[in-house]
C-alpha cells in the first residue's frame, strides 16, 4: 500500500482516524507529528511540541532501532519504498508489550518518500517483562512465534498449532481467536483425546433426542456454537480415523448433520487445530488421512519447548508465582533461578509451573531459595536429572526409534492387529476404518 500526498501540504492527522488500531504519523527523519485516538487510548498521548522521536516514544533509545540492535520497520520502508511489517517489544503504561508494527510509506506527487503511517497492533494475551500478560517472553523463539499469530491472526486462515505437550497451545489459539474479526463471537474448544467415534460425532455435530441410548434430549454440537467465531480443534492426531472423513467434509463444505438426524445444517466458524503427534508421520503410516492434513495445514505455526526459549524462564517463573499467589509476592533467588535454568523440563510450561506451585508450599518465607528448588524437584523423581536417568531416557529413546522403523509389512500387520483387538474382533468395522474392503481385510490377516 503506498499513500499519495500534495508537494506542500503534510497528510490531515485526521487522516489517522480512519484506522482501526492505534496510528501515529512520522517524518522521514522518525518525528512523531500525529497519533490518533485509539493510539491514545492505548498507549498514552505524546507531547509532540518536544519534536518526539518514534525509537524514544516506543522503546527509550536515543538511536532508531537499527542502531539499537533491533530491526527498524522504518529504515525497511524507507529502502523498499513499500509497506513493511515487524514484531517490536514496545514500552506502554502497561510494561513492555509486544506490538505487531506496520509502517506504509507516503509520497509526494514527485514520488519522493515524505512521511509514514505507523500502524500498531498489540498481539493479545502477549507481553514482555513487567506485564502481567498470558503468553510471557521474548527470546527468538516465542517472538517468531508471536510474529506468524500476528500475521495470521486477521486472516480467515485454518491454522495448525504444533508443539510439546504442556507449552501453550490453547493460549496461542486464543491469542489468534482475539487478533482476529471473530473476537467478540465464540471460541469453542472440543478435547479430541480419548473420544470414541460416537462421542465425538455428538461432540461436534449435536444429536437429535432418541439417536442413541441415553439420549433423552436433544443436544447442540460444538460446530453450532461456533458459528460466526472459532472452532479449536485440540489434539486433532488423536481423532477416530472413522471420523476424519466426516470432519473432512465438514470443513470443505461448512456443512454437518446431528447424530440421528437427516436435516443438513451449516456453520460458518475459523478452524484452529493442534497436535503434539507428527501427523505427516501418522499419514505415511496410514493413521491420519492425508486429504485432511492438507486440509488443515494452511498455516502451522511451532510454539517452541522450554529447553528451546529458556532464556524465558526467568520472565515465566515472576509471572507464574504472580498468578499463583496473589496477596504474596514469592521471589527466586539467583541460584533458584539458576536451577530452574538448569532444570530438563519434559513437561514444559506446565511443568515449571508444577515446580513453582510445590515451591510456595514448601517455602517458610516469601523468598525462594534453591534448597527449595531442590526438594521441588527430588518431589518429582521422574524427571528429577541425573546422569542415569538421562542415559536411561536416551537407551529408551533408542529403542522406540527402532521399533518404529520396522519394515513395512512387519507396521501394517502390528497395526492392523491393534485395530482387531481395539474393535473386539470387528472385521467389518476395522475394515472400514482401514479404508479397505472387506475381501482385502481377510487377505491381509491369512497373509
Amino acid at each position: 500500500m503506498t499513500l499519495i500526498a500534495s508537494d506542500k501540504t503534510k497528510p490531515p492527522a485526521e487522516m489517522l482516524e480512519a484506522y482501526d488500531c492505534p496510528a501515529i504519523l512520522v517524518t522521514s527523519n522518525y518525528q512523531i507529528v500525529a497519533y490518533n485516538t485509539l493510539y491514545e487510548n492505548a498507549f498514552g498521548s505524546i507531547e509532540l511540541e518536544s519534536a518526539p522521536r518514534c525509537f524514544s516514544i516506543s522503546h527509550g533509545y536515543d538511536a532508531p532501532c537499527d542502531e539499537s540492535g533491533e530491526s527498524c520497520p522504518l529504515g525497511a520502508a524507507r529502502a523498499s519504498g513499500h509497506k513493511e511489517r515487524v514484531l517490536h517489544i514496545h514500552q506502554t503504561p502497561r510494561g513492555k508489550e509486544h506490538v505487531d508494527v506496520e509502517m506504509l510509506p507516503i509520497h509526494n506527487t514527485s514520488g519522493e518518500l515524505i512521511y509514514f503511517v505507523e500502524l500498531l497492533r498489540p498481539v493479545p494475551l502477549a507481553g514482555g517483562a513487567g506485564v502481567e500478560k498470558e503468553l510471557v517472553g521474548n527470546s527468538p523463539a516465542f517472538n517468531e512465534m508471536l510474529s506468524k499469530i500476528a500475521r495470521v491472526g486477521t486472516s480467515e486462515a485454518s491454522v495448525l498449532l504444533l508443539g510439546e505437550s504442556g507449552t501453550g497451545k490453547e493460549l496461542a489459539a486464543r491469542a489468534i481467536h482475539m487478533a482476529s474479526p471473530r473476537k467478540n463471537k465464540p471460541l469453542v474448544t472440543l478435547e479430541c483425546a480419548g473420544l470414541s467415534d460416537t462421542l465425538f460425532e455428538s461432540e461436534l455435530f449435536g444429536h437429535v433426542k432418541g439417536a442413541f441410548t441415553g439420549a433423552q434430549f436433544a443436544k447442540k454440537g460444538l460446530v453450532e456454537l461456533a458459528n460466526d467465531g472459532t472452532l479449536f480443534l485440540d489434539e486433532l492426531g488423536d481423532i477416530p480415523l472413522s471420523m476424519q472423513v466426516k470432519l473432512l467434509r465438514l470443513i470443505e463444505t461448512g456443512t454437518y448433520r446431528p447424530v440421528g438426524s437427516i436435516e443438513v445444517r451449516s456453520s460458518n466458524f475459523r478452524l484452529i487445530c493442534a497436535t503434539h503427534k507428527k501427523l505427516y508421520q501418522m499419514v505415511e503410516n496410514g493413521q491420519f488421512r492425508e486429504d485432511l492434513y492438507y486440509r488443515i495445514n494452511v498455516y502451522p505455526i511451532t510454539v517452541p519447548a522450554l529447553r528451546d526459549r529458556k532464556e524465558d524462564i526467568p520472565l515465566l517463573a515472576k509471572a507464574i508465582l504472580d498468578r499463583l499467589s496473589a496477596s504474596s509476592k514469592f521471589r527466586l533467588t539467583e541460584s533458584a533461578t539458576q536451577a530452574l535454568l538448569n532444570y530438563p523440563y519434559r513437561g514444559n510450561i506446565r511443568e515449571l509451573r508444577n515446580l513453582l506451585n510445590r515451591a510456595i508450599v514448601l517455602c517458610d518465607s516469601n523468598i525462594i531459595d534453591q534448597h527449595v528448588i531442590d526438594a521441588c524437584i527430588e518431589a518429582e523423581p521422574r524427571h528429577a536429572y541425573s546422569p542415569e536417568s538421562e542415559e536411561k531416557a536416551n537407551s529408551q529413546e533408542t529403542v522406540e526409534k527402532e521399533q518404529r522403523w520396522l519394515d513395512l509389512a512387519t507396521q501394517e500387520k502390528r497395526y492392523i492387529s491393534e485395530a482387531m483387538a481395539a474393535h473386539k474382533g470387528n472385521k467389518e468395522k476395522v475394515a472400514q476404518l482401514l479404508g479397505i474392503s472387506l475381501r482385502s481385510l481377510y487377505r491381509k490377516l491369512q497373509s
